[in-house]
């Protein structure tokens, strides 16, 4: 039989308070120095993403996230004379997003002018009006395809007990250099009940 062994005594705790010390600062800095810029992976967003694209391209659409904000003062002048259509997401766009946006209950008035160039931004200034005060500006989105293209203002819920001052709200959207083809289209900026639409030619 052998002999028993020796019972083994646990480490002091300054080695194990030691090891901690040492151990933080080294993960620190290299998750710091080597972490991937950009956010952080989202498995359902980036899912979804990727299928919207996918699907997008399927049907002919192109795609571009274009700059929303909500200035101080949004003063524009007049541009191309814009005409209500009906509201909602064009049926065959509506149908190929894997989720529908949330949308301004109504796009009010629109400013834009009717020629654009290529290779310059084109700004575009609307008024809204939301369904209720839980929604705030997130982004925006246009979808071309076919001499037409739809401009979506993304909207985003907010959270908890928060609430913006007003249904009313005003925006500018900037399409960015090189978003644009050549030619003639039609545009429509949507709206859950009332969108505008008007003509514009990009040369």
């Amino acid at each position: 039989m052998t002999a028993a062994r020796k019972e083994r005594k646990p480490w002091p705790m300054k080695w194990i308070v030691l090891a901690i010390l040492l151990f933080i600062p080294a993960y620190t800095y290299l998750t710091l120095h080597f972490r991937r810029p950009g956010p952080a992976f989202q498995p359902y967003q980036d899912m979804r993403d990727r299928a919207d694209v996918i699907r997008l391209l399927k049907a002919g659409y192109h795609r571009v996230a274009i700059d929303a904000s909500r200035p101080a003062d949004l003063a524009l002048p007049p541009g191309a004379s814009t005409m209500p259509c009906p509201g909602g997401l064009p049926e065959e766009l509506r149908k190929t997003l894997v989720e529908s946006p949330l949308l301004p209950m109504e796009v009010n008035t629109v400013s834009a002018a009717p020629t654009a160039t290529s290779g310059i931004d084109y700004p575009i200034g609307i008024s809204y009006t939301l369904p209720d005060n839980k929604r705030q500006l997130s982004g925006a989105h246009l979808y071309e395809r076919e001499g037409e293209i739809v401009i979506v203002a993304d909207f985003e819920r907010l959270d908890g007990g928060l609430m913006s001052r007003t249904r009313e709200g005003t925006a500018l959207l900037l399409v960015p250099p090189g978003s644009l083809r050549p030619g003639t289209y039609r545009v429509i900026l949507v709206g859950e009940r009332a969108s505008k639409q008007w003509s514009l030619t990009v040369r």
